[in-house]
């Protein structure tokens, strides 16, 4: 079921892309509204990095179109977009303070107030260089600082993959209690049990195509089945 709200912030139309003779993504289309947090599920080599890659400006698509609050991909949409790799980004030698201040100087949107206080919490030193910081504390860093834009849509990929779980338990809250209501974000993971219970709608994507597209809650009352069993049937080997 696509969403009907024709305030969206998200609309991808036929969008496509190959690698060679690889199709990662065949005629996605989708339209996310404003003011939801989604999950962009499928397993490990589905095209979800592909996907958040084009949206977020970092890839070209090889046929389709793309818009970001009814724009094109491009300069007009980079402000609007925060974008968190699967990879840590940050280099080693950079400390925390140096990493506030990179954001600073690049994205006016950047709110480092709120990106030190949610920092104060989990009593990390500004004086600490990356290198010095457990993998944990990296990941949560590095989302706190993404999360510490005002931006309009959040791409988050894989943000707790390889993580312990009390860290994951810290990144979902992180992102639950950090993002405007008018805002949303779309977290690409295979870790279904993790996430289902914040999200309010849910994408399967599987070999670069989406089968199933749905309210969280839909699924829950039609089906009487929980997210990760309706994932674990859909994409059984």
């Amino acid at each position: 079921m696509q969403s009907n709200n024709t305030q969206a912030i998200l609309e991808t139309r036929s969008l496509t892309k190959r690698y060679g003779t690889t199709l990662a993504l065949n005629n996605v289309d989708i339209t996310l509204p404003k003011g939801k947090i989604v999950g962009l599920l499928g397993p490990n080599g589905s095209g979800k990095t592909t996907l958040l890659k084009i949206v977020a400006g970092l890839l070209t698509p090889s046929n389709g179109t793309v818009l970001a609050d009814g724009q094109p991909i491009g300069e007009g949409t980079k402000s609007m977009i925060s974008y968190l790799p699967e990879r840590t980004y940050l280099p080693d030698w950079m400390t925390v303070e140096d990493c506030l201040d990179y954001f600073v100087d690049f994205y006016s949107d950047f709110d480092v107030q709120r990106a030190r206080e949610m920092l104060s919490r989990l009593n990390v030193p500004a004086n600490k260089r990356m290198k010095q910081l457990s993998k944990g504390t990296r990941e949560k860093m590095q989302l706190v600082l993404v999360m510490s834009r005002r931006a309009k849509l959040y791409l988050l990929d894989e943000p707790i993959g390889g993580v312990d779980p009390a860290t994951r338990d810290y990144i979902l809250d992180t992102i639950i209690s950090n993002y405007d209501n008018e805002a949303t974000i779309l977290i690409s993971t295979h870790l279904i049990a993790d996430v289902e219970k914040v999200l309010d709608e849910f994408l399967f994507l599987k070999e670069g195509v989406i089968p199933m597209h749905d309210r969280t809650d839909n699924e829950r009352e039609t089906q009487g089945k929980s997210l990760d069993d309706l994932f674990r049937e859909v994409f059984r080997c």
